[in-house]
């Protein structure tokens, strides 16, 4: 796609947005009592933002244009925003973190693949060296300690001499018996041959009837060949089978890759030309227009002197510099106008960042004539406009210091009087700060002040506490879409969430805010996020998946590793002070905590006592509430038996709860065709995969994964041209395995139901309002409190 056709999809992007921007706030006003009408409207506005969103990641990903970039950066990072916001606002209108859209998407007319949400491409793009050299620091550490991550991985038993030397023994006689067994064969061929030359004697005088024979043998041959190509050819027809070469890379795509790899070089070197353009064009406009500037502003400030004195007789007040100095005096701001923009204020902190960038689009490049930019580099007319206002602002600081000494000789000269109160005053302001500078000294105590950050970064390696992730993309989770999730909830059923669904709220509540400053700190905030599902379901995957898509650290806080560390109540706060400093100045961090409910036991198990798993119960909550927006921190916790935690304080520290169901049917039939795929397996109708997947009702992804490696071996991958895959390979291998029964599922199920947010939910269902739901949840807290002060 060249970048004429990227232009044209975001002007067309930007006319969308504009429209929404215009529709939305009028729908938003309108008074509704239907619960139904308010979440359709908000759903079908998050549906909308997300194809904005999809369109504009793209656009900015491979557009070149450096200026048209940062204005599609600010629009960007709006609707991700946005589209937090209205998720936030479905959560609470619903009581529920899945929300199904099949209803929607159908008047709409859109495929559910058009609702994933992308991962923006400039999270790891534009801290790639960082994350590099990151990686290498950490490797070296490892590797200087001693901690090798290939061994952790892949542990290597040793074995005694003399087993090791029978095994070699086994393994000789066995090739032995194999090639005696092959010169056997030829000798046996050998002497089969001799006989039938010895009985058959004379050659076959009937060649009409051994012609025939040839004949019937080649026909049937050549008419099977031709109906299996008829009936593949039907079926690719019907939809039913992939056309040839469907898995194959293209010539095309190749080129596109290519074409992609030089955009981006090409966007790089526009970059680094627009950066030093905004240095020069500076410089030369200092010397050309700086003594201008700087004389109409002394002229203008002079003139303001002499109006205040012709109409209140005296000389006015300098304005101070934090009030913003001599540019307070010329700004077209009244109080009237200031009043009407708190009126009509939206409640999203992102609408009206959308709405200047569509307005700085309908300005500047809505209808700009672009024919002489060919190769799409900087604009230096609008660097000169931008670094003229910079120019001016820097000037006039200069400015205000002279002309704040001129007007005090002036009221000198004229009225010694009034030059006293206006000492008084600034020194009262001076006063104010230095006690707020000391308020904020008292509350910072560092108790690694002495140490760099290198250093505890390095001792929290060696310790185990920062590791290394796991190199996971979050497209390796596979799934598929729940297509009935409306359909269930209109007849009162709540359905499982499928395996997508967990992957957008993974997007939406750790990747993106961790990925994006300006989101994090404007978005609705999450500081924790628990992950709860059966094993196999692939927690741990998605916890190393967030850290790979953000280039985010990940600290391991786990019980088990904690276990021994840093003893006692200073060794566990400095362990604590140590882990938050370190994930604070190499932001984004994750700090994970695996089989999280041993932290919030109910009663320790005997066998777990002296590695004390409640170390952290009581610190957690504080941690959370030192953590602040501007923090892209995320406390990751994952459990397979969160019954077995304290609820309340469990849900105290968690405040996303993240349920990981085992694949349903659909999932698992895209789970067997994908992951046989990616280990060499070769997929043909031999291999009902459609019957494999409903046999393995209730097995996990890790089950699948295992099985799938088991079966395929190497040997067994290079015999499938001649003996093809089969289900029931598949079916005996796993049968040793147990899976997660719908009790278990249940299990779960009871346990969300009784989480804050489940209790809302099962409360609205049942009282029918969600306000309902939301005072009863309220009166229910407050006698569990009492009562609890009564004991």
């Amino acid at each position: 796609m060249s970048n004429t056709m990227y232009n044209k999809m975001w002007h067309q992007t930007q006319e969308a947005l504009g429209a929404l921007l215009d529709k939305e706030p009028q729908k938003m006003i309108e008074p509704q009592r239907n619960q139904v009408f308010i979440f359709q409207t908000l759903a079908t506005f998050y549906i909308k933002y997300v194809q904005i969103f999809r369109n504009l990641e793209n656009v900015y990903d491979q557009i070149v244009h450096p200026q048209k970039r940062i204005l599609i950066r600010k629009v960007l990072d709006g609707v991700m925003g946005r589209i937090l916001e209205l998720k936030n606002e479905m959560v609470e209108l619903e009581l529920t973190e899945f929300h199904y859209f099949d209803d929607i998407l159908q008047d709409l007319k859109l495929a559910p693949q058009q609702l994933d949400i992308p991962i923006p491409k400039y999270f790891l793009k534009e801290k790639l060296e960082v994350i590099k050299g990151r990686e290498k620091i950490l490797a070296q550490i490892l590797a200087d300690s001693g901690i090798d991550t290939s061994e952790m991985k892949f542990p290597v038993k040793s074995m005694p001499f003399d087993q090791a030397v029978k095994l070699i023994q086994i393994a000789e006689r066995a090739r032995q018996g194999r090639l005696r067994a092959l010169f056997m064969k030829q000798i046996y061929l050998q002497e089969y041959r001799a006989k039938q030359s010895k009985t058959l004697g004379k050659k076959v005088t009937d060649t009409w009837a051994a012609a025939l024979c040839i004949q019937k043998v080649w026909r049937r041959f050549h008419q099977c060949k031709k109906t299996e190509k008829l009936r593949e050819e039907e079926m690719i027809f019907l939809g039913m089978n992939p056309p040839p070469l469907f898995n194959e890379v293209s010539a095309t795509v190749i080129q596109a890759e290519k074409v992609d790899r030089l955009r981006n070089e090409v966007q790089m070197k526009h970059e680094e030309d627009y950066r030093e353009a905004l240095v020069t064009i500076k410089n030369d406009l200092k010397l050309i227009e700086g003594l201008d500037i700087k004389e109409n502003l002394q002229d203008q400030i002079r003139h303001w002197f002499i109006e205040c004195r012709n109409l209140t007789g005296t000389f006015p007040d300098y304005p101070d510099i934090e009030e913003g100095g001599s540019a307070i005096i010329f700004s077209n701001k009244t109080i009237q106008q200031e009043e009407d923009e708190k009126w009509k204020m939206s409640p999203s902190l992102f609408l009206p960042a959308m709405k200047e960038g569509c307005n700085a689009y309908k300005e500047i490049w809505m209808n700009k004539d672009e024919s002489w930019n060919f190769s799409q580099d900087f604009d230096p007319e609008l660097i000169k406009e931008e670094k003229r206002k910079e120019l001016e602002s820097e000037i006039r600081v200069q400015v205000d210091e002279l002309m704040r000494q001129e007007l005090k000789n002036l009221k000198l000269a004229v009225d010694r009087e009034r030059e006293h109160p206006a000492k008084v005053g600034k020194k009262k302001k001076k006063g104010k700060k230095g006690k707020k500078k000391e308020k904020k000294t008292k509350k910072d105590k560092d108790l690694t002040a002495d140490r760099t950050i290198e250093s505890l970064y390095k001792e929290l390696v060696e310790e185990g506490l920062l590791i290394q992730a796991l190199k996971v993309n979050l497209s390796d989770y596979i799934g598929e879409y729940s297509y009935l999730g409306t359909t269930l909830r209109q007849v009162s059923i709540e359905p499982m969430p499928s395996l997508l669904d967990v992957r957008q709220l993974i997007t939406l509540y750790g990747i993106w805010p961790l990925g994006s400053a300006a989101v994090h700190e404007k978005a609705p905030l999450v500081k924790s996020l628990l992950l709860a599902g059966p094993s196999g379901v692939g927690k741990k995957m998605l916890v190393h998946a967030i850290c790979t898509e953000t280039g985010a650290n990940l600290f391991n806080l786990s019980s088990s590793n904690i276990a021994g560390k840093y003893p006692g109540k200073n060794g566990l706060q400095m362990m604590l002070h140590a882990v938050f400093k370190v994930a604070r100045q190499l932001q984004p961090s994750v700090v994970w905590i695996e089989d999280t409910e041993k932290t919030f036991y109910k009663k320790v198990p005997n066998a777990e006592k002296t590695n004390e798993p409640k170390r952290l119960k009581r610190h957690l909550p504080q941690i959370l509430k030192l953590l602040k927006p501007d923090d892209r921190i995320l406390i990751v916790g994952t459990t397979r038996r969160p019954f077995d935690a304290e609820l309340q304080s469990f849900c105290r520290v968690y405040q996303k709860i993240i349920l990981v169901p085992r694949p349903d049917y659909a999932s698992r039939y895209v789970l067997w065709k994908q992951i046989i795929e990616r280990n060499g397996g070769v997929l043909t109708s031999a291999l009902n995969v459609s019957c494999l997947a409903k046999v393995t009702d209730g097995f996990t992804q890790g089950h699948i994964v295992k099985v799938v490696k088991a079966v395929l071996t190497d040997q067994r991958i290079r015999r499938q041209i001649h003996k093809p895959l089969t289900a029931v390979e598949f079916i005996t291998a796993i049968t040793s395995m147990d899976p997660v029964y719908k009790e278990e599922e249940e299990s779960f199920k009871n346990w969300y139901a009784k989480t804050p947010l489940g209790k809302k939910r099962a409360l609205a269902i049942t009282g029918g309002s969600t306000e309902k739901a939301k005072d009863k949840g309220k009166r229910k807290e407050k006698k569990e409190k009492k009562a609890k002060k009564k004991k």
